[in-house]
């Protein structure tokens, strides 16, 4: 982790590419596996539209056979969209905020002022796409034995929750994704400054 302050006058558009594509590419490949997670995290035995699974392989089979393969792609569009706008937004918040708390171009961000900018940008992109997973986690849940009308897609889902529920509604779980957010990356950034001085013996400035 550099901490040499970025330049004001460069927008970084290269860092919040490379993240949107990285993004994409992580849903693309792994979104089956977060259908199946989610589905497991509520079904208890008392979510009656909800099919039981009794490990990983057998939920993958179960939805493959009784929804086919658009099953385990369930909430895919706004999965893809959130990740690719979380991590676009994320480096482009955090190079932002990199920017501001510099104080000329020479001058080296302390590890302190580094966490401030994750922190920031992590709070800014959990506001701006709380709406989508939300979105994502509701569609993930529709089954073919669902009890209420569901969902067409994510316009769909977003037009009914606003319109049934209130526009709050869309941030429901917001306060947890918060804390969440920052828990992860002061344990992400404190781990890796520790590993560098173990293992690089990196003096920090």
């Amino acid at each position: 982790m550099s901490t040499e302050a970025p330049k004001r006058d460069q927008w970084q558009w290269e860092n919040a590419i490379a993240g949107a594509a990285a993004g994409f590419a992580t849903v693309a490949v792994m979104h089956p596996l977060d259908v199946v997670r989610t589905r497991f995290q509520v079904n208890d035995g008392r979510v009656s539209h909800l099919p039981g699974y009794k490990n990983t392989a057998h939920a993958i089979f179960t939805i493959t056979r009784s929804e086919g393969l658009r099953g385990l792609y369930a909430g895919f569009l706004p999965g893809v969209l959130g990740s690719t706008i979380s991590w676009g937004l994320y480096f482009f918040f955090y190079d932002k905020a990199k920017q501001r708390y510099a104080r000329s171009r020479e001058e080296k961000l302390s590890p302190g002022l580094h966490l401030a900018s994750a922190a920031e940008a992590g709070a800014l992109v959990c506001f701006c796409t709380n709406p989508v997973w939300l979105v994502k986690t509701r569609l993930q849940l529709q089954t073919p034995l669902h009890q209420t009308r569901p969902y067409s897609g994510l316009y769909d889902a977003l037009r009914t929750i606003m319109r049934e529920e209130g526009f709050s509604a869309l941030y429901r779980g917001i306060v947890p994704g918060l804390f969440l957010v920052c828990c992860c990356l002061l344990l992400s950034f404190l781990s890796i400054l520790a590993l560098k001085i173990i293992m690089c013996g990196v003096e920090l400035k």
